[in-house]
């Protein structure tokens, strides 16, 4: 699952500190619509070394989904190699979703303009970075639990589009919600509740009753039981 994040590794520090930058002013300004001498002037870096280290600004824009997504796709991995049932790794997963938009909450914005705003190049390395990545983590996790009774049969196109959308939206729709409801601002305490919340929607939707899998236990004791019946009965 790493094997398509291995090409930022060996970045230089101008590299890194132009990368903290621009995701830094992106956060701060709410928005992905950064110019070079913004960022020039915040990371004290010559704009001209953007074309040096990255090829042009969409280069740089990359490489920033590149650094966040590899730390976020390291996690799923871990996640997976841990010896817990596949309805703790789902709650934790919908927890980790949430804080990493919470943590880079240009993320979305930014795969979506890599994605139909740049080239076929550039919207096919994001498919690899991120899209392909946590779809195939979603995909097993939701075969291990249909697997051990535990999920229903979900469609893992529409679980990943239903998680990844209703997770993204509170971070890129808070100005929204703000100008046309009276909310404010994602606060820690707000995306606590948002993580409770979106936990038990899904685990709602996708766990299997706990009675259901009780009778199914139930079920392949029942003709001894019904056999031992008659027999008393006779």
């Amino acid at each position: 699952m790493l094997a398509s994040l291995k090409r930022g590794a060996g970045q230089s520090a101008t590299a890194v500190k132009l990368l903290k930058a621009a995701g830094e002013l992106m956060i701060e300004r709410d928005t992905i619509d950064i110019s070079l001498s913004e960022l020039a002037k915040r990371s004290g870096i010559n704009a001209a070394l953007v074309k040096y280290h990255f090829g042009n600004k969409n280069g740089l824009l990359l490489a920033l989904l590149t650094r966040d997504a590899r730390s976020q796709i390291a996690k799923l991995d871990h996640l997976m190699r841990q010896p817990i049932s596949p309805t703790e790794k789902l709650k934790l997963h919908v927890a980790g979703v949430i804080n990493a938009y919470d943590r880079y909450p240009y993320l979305n914005r930014l795969i979506h303009l890599l994605l139909y705003e740049s080239s076929r190049e550039a919207a096919d390395e994001v498919g690899n970075l991120f899209v392909k990545p946590v779809f195939a983590f979603q995909r097993k996790l939701l075969r291990d639990g249909v697997a051990s009774g535990e999920f229903r049969d979900v469609d893992p196109v529409l679980f990943f589009t239903s998680l990844m959308g209703a997770c993204a939206r509170l971070f890129d729709g808070c100005d929204v919600m703000s100008r046309a409801l009276g909310i404010g601002g994602v606060t820690d305490d707000v995306r606590r509740r948002y993580v409770q919340h979106m936990t038990e929607l899904i685990c709602g939707g996708i766990l299997q009753p706990a009675r259901s899998r009780k009778g199914s236990r139930t079920a392949k004791r029942r003709p001894a039981s019904a056999t031992r019946s008659t027999g008393r009965k006779a």
